[in-house]
């Protein structure tokens, strides 16, 4: 078996006790001393190595243990067709390891007359420009505003280096960056094609487009980089398991080297020492840089328990684990029912209404919201028509709850506008109705009858853009037991009835569990009104005339 000092270090560390590893980095290490090393084929280009990492060390940061470990391998090479042995390379970490920083480091090098091809292109690829110019302006920082450096050097190298790309005159090594787009970019003459943040690809078009180029240059190679996150069966999916069909030694054929950190079990988050298993960047002796990403994942994971919408963000981006269960209760049952809460005396007071108007045939819901400073109090009636109750089996006692005052079971077609309209104009007559926030649905039908009574109405645009907004301050209300409903049985069946779902984009949507039993009108109505909460504090100031005798 070959052998290489930056490898045998790394292994060392772990095998003492010195750096905690996932199970698949174990299985990395089994994969390698008992599959690759073994190979008569295979060694290690010790210069190449060692050059890279003096580069690094010069020009960018100190390079880490789990950093020259990979080196390592990036330069295992294949003497029978003259390759490196592993043609694509899955770092996958959680956030702040310094993927970005590391890629850049490696793509300056790769360009060099150091590794020494000639026109070794490099294209760096991500969904978004603001992405894919993450580690393109990594190696523009080090050549031009020399950002990295602290000794006030600049490589001496002959770089022409543009907003667009940055090329090596003395290869003819370029490199750039591309946005995910396979209508318009073709695979070209790369000698090496970085795909960042994977997570977000929803399949591999993409890739196999920008990879179709490869093969032309010698010592072609592919990077994926990223942490996981919110798209289900696509791309990361796919290459996790990839990946684990390569350590589970079920295609021991794969060239792929798979460098995968993340939380063994879940539960593992609770103990921090565990935290180094999804960032590799956190193995002790710890760096200032690494101390200072502690300190920053600690004060994160110290507010999760109040800020519980950050839990998955936490889960999926910190510790590289993604949170596989799409839906998740607006709300746990006890801090549901804790709004269960007596009203306080609230007339003449200010309110925003709220009203979710989407579907005319089953359930229309209105509601009031009062604040005093962080306390919420929502007072809410809805509309159901009997035609949809005698189609549809709801398990709710609904005649009940309408002889309680909370509903009102409407007999027409539809949940006519007028019906909205007179609850509202009945709760002016005792409250400040500041205005009522709507969502675009029936937007022609809501709001000629509103301008008429006189009412201000507001219409949001893309009501759901606003779920991913108001989600910290929802999470809280429950959590800090600040929202009120009196008591309202079905407003806890509402609320109760609402999923989360993850966005790709990381922020959430609130959805039904059940598309027509489970209904949430009272809930999103409420949404719309917090929408324009921080508006009633405004209007609610005392009226200081009040308090002068004339």
């Amino acid at each position: 078996m070959i052998s290489n000092k930056y490898v045998d270090e790394y292994i060392n560390q772990w095998r003492e006790g010195k750096i905690v590893l996932n199970k698949e980095r174990e299985q990395l290490i089994e994969y390698l001393q008992n599959t690759v090393l073994v190979k008569d084929n295979v060694y290690f280009d010790e210069d190449k190595i060692d050059k890279c990492i003096k580069f690094i060390n010069k020009w960018y940061f100190p390079v880490q243990p789990f950093q020259k470990f990979i080196i390592a391998f990036i330069f295992l090479m294949d003497n029978e067709v003259d390759s490196p042995y592993f043609t694509e390379f899955a770092l996958f970490m959680g956030r702040g390891a310094g993927k970005n920083g590391f890629i850049s480091a490696i793509s300056d090098f790769l360009t060099t007359p150091i590794h020494g091809i000639k026109k070794y292109d490099i294209s760096i690829v991500a969904n978004s420009e603001e992405q894919a110019k993450t580690s393109f302006n990594e190696i523009y920082d080090v050549l031009l505003e020399n950002k990295r450096n602290k000794t006030g050097e600049r490589p001496k190298a002959p770089y022409e280096v543009s907003k667009t790309e940055i090329k090596n005159r003395a290869t003819g090594s370029i490199v750039k960056y591309n946005t995910s787009n396979t209508k318009t970019k073709d695979g070209g003459r790369e000698g090496c094609v970085i795909f960042d943040e994977i997570a977000i690809y929803s399949d591999s078009d993409m890739v196999n487009v920008k990879r179709g180029g490869l093969g032309k240059i010698p010592h072609d190679r592919t990077f994926y980089i990223s942490t996981d996150g919110y798209v289900r069966e696509g791309f990361m999916d796919m290459m996790k398991d990839r990946v684990l069909e390569v350590l589970d030694g079920n295609n021991l054929n794969d060239r792929i080297f798979p460098f995968y950190c993340k939380l063994d079990e879940r539960t593992e988050v609770d103990d921090e020492s565990m935290w180094e298993k999804s960032n590799p960047m956190l193995h002790p002796p710890l760096t200032g840089y690494a101390r200072n990403l502690k300190r920053k994942i600690k004060e994160e994971y110290n507010v999760l328990h109040i800020n519980r919408s950050n839990k998955p963000e936490f889960m999926t981006k910190r510790m590289n684990v993604p949170d596989v269960d799409e839906e998740k209760v607006v709300a746990l049952w006890d801090e549901i029912l804790a709004t269960n809460k007596e009203m306080p005396n609230l007339e003449n007071k200010a309110c925003i209404g709220g009203l979710d108007y989407a579907l005319v045939r089953d359930f229309a819901s209105v509601g009031l919201l009062f604040r005093d400073n962080d306390e919420y109090y929502w007072k809410t009636h809805s509309f159901i028509r009997r035609g949809f109750l005698e189609t549809t089996h709801l398990e709710p006692p609904i005649e009940e709850w309408a002889n309680n005052g909370l509903l009102t079971i409407v007999d027409d077609d539809v949940i006519d506008i007028s019906y909205i309209v007179n609850w509202f104009q009945q709760q002016q007559q005792k409250y400040n109705l500041v205005k009522v926030i709507s969502d675009n649905f029936r937007t022609d039908i809501v709001r000629r009858p509103f301008e008429e009574a006189g009412i201000p109405l507001e219409v949001i645009k893309n009501p759901t853009a606003i779920h991913g907004l108001l989600a910290p301050r929802i999470d809280t209300m429950f959590a800090k037991k600040q929202l009120t409903f009196g008591d309202n049985p079905l407003m806890r069946w509402f609320t109760n009835n609402v999923a989360v779902t993850m966005q790709p984009d990381g922020s959430k949507k609130y959805i039904k569990k059940d598309e027509v039993r489970r209904k949430t009108d009272g809930f999103h109505a409420m949404l719309h009104a917090l929408y324009r909460a921080d508006e009633i504090l405004e209007y609610d100031q005392p009226f200081i005339m009040d308090a002068i005798n004339f």
